[in-house]
């Protein structure tokens, strides 16, 4: 797709990510959240793009450059800075992204998929947006902390009243049904 030159007009909310977690299928989930952290937008990706985010956010360095790290390179020697990274749009439950570039006073936008953009921004320090359509898709904060805890514990009242009898329901330190949210 080649680069469109019309930058996107919409209100847009700075975000920042949380993370990457599981949904309840075990498929990767990229978690923007507001920089007040009052709301959290779960956005599907692929395994190795939730490598590459985690990894980046761990803070490792890769001995030679990933994709996002030869993005960021190459836009530095031809003179182009990367303005800001915005999530713009979600149609059929895919997420759109935007990349803004700048070069010589020209305004570069270019189409990615969210976890593209996260990645870049996360190499290159760039500035992550949503716009307030896509947010108005975002969860309450207190609700996914809320959801995460009960599914990471996995029990409920009676497991807890009933807790000498062995029928295999009761909490177990060493059986966390397997979820985890970093």
């Amino acid at each position: 797709m080649s680069p469109d030159r019309v930058p996107f007009r919409a209100a847009m909310i700075p975000v920042k990510v949380k993370g990457v977690g599981m949904d309840l299928s075990r498929n990767p989930l990229l978690l923007l959240i507001d920089q007040e952290e009052k709301m959290v937008l779960p956005i599907g990706i692929g395994l190795s793009e939730a490598q590459v985010i985690s990894f980046k956010l761990g803070g490792y360095l890769f001995p030679r450059p990933l994709t996002h790290d030869l993005i960021t390179t190459v836009c530095g020697h031809l003179g182009a800075k990367i303005m800001k990274i915005v999530v713009n749009d979600v149609r059929d439950g895919t997420y759109y992204a935007q990349i803004y570039l700048e070069q010589a006073d020209t305004q570069i936008v270019v189409d990615a998929r969210p976890s593209d953009g996260v990645a870049l921004a996360l190499a290159s320090g760039t500035p992550l947006f949503v716009t307030e359509e896509v947010a108005s898709h975002s969860l309450p904060f207190e609700e996914v902390v809320k959801e995460s805890v009960e599914e990471f514990f996995d029990y409920d009242d009676e497991d807890l009243e009933d807790d000498d009898d062995d029928d295999g329901n009761d909490f177990n330190g060493d059986d966390m049904g397997g979820k985890t949210l970093h």
